[in-house]
């Protein structure tokens, strides 16, 4: 399910997304706030360049908000429906679960927008 080329390996995982081979974080863990968002410029591997153009992250705003609404629907639906909690128990565990996810929301949000963009390259090394 989870293989190399397909484009929910490198949004799950963060990888390049033309060759899957290296993380385009500089810190793996989403959860080090001071370097959420800092990037390698380019993958070390195939040299895709991530900042496409100036500003061109801004795009992941819409996507993230998108993100954002399927996970506190998510937890309404969990918590709520499933669980039978009270309607003000419900809302303050969609926003402690949404504040807590923020900083994996912010970068899936990044990942699922440079993958609308660049696909996997099966033959990134002849092609380099």
């Amino acid at each position: 399910m989870l293989k190399k080329g397909s484009k929910l390996y490198s949004i799950l995982t963060g990888t390049c997304p033309k060759c899957h081979e290296e993380s385009m974080y500089c810190e793996k863990n989403p959860y080090k706030l001071s370097s959420i968002y800092k990037m390698h410029d380019t993958c070390s591997h195939c040299e895709t360049k991530y900042m496409i153009e100036p500003s061109f992250f801004y795009g992941a705003m819409y996507v993230s908000y998108g993100v954002t609404v399927a996970i506190g629907v998510a937890i309404f639906v969990t918590l709520n429906v499933i669980l039978g909690l009270p309607i003000k128990t419900t809302f303050i565990g969609i926003g402690v679960g949404l504040i807590a996810l923020m900083p994996v929301t912010a970068r899936l949000a990044r990942n699922i927008y440079i993958n609308m963009f660049i696909s996997f390259d099966k033959n990134w090394k002849q092609n380099s």
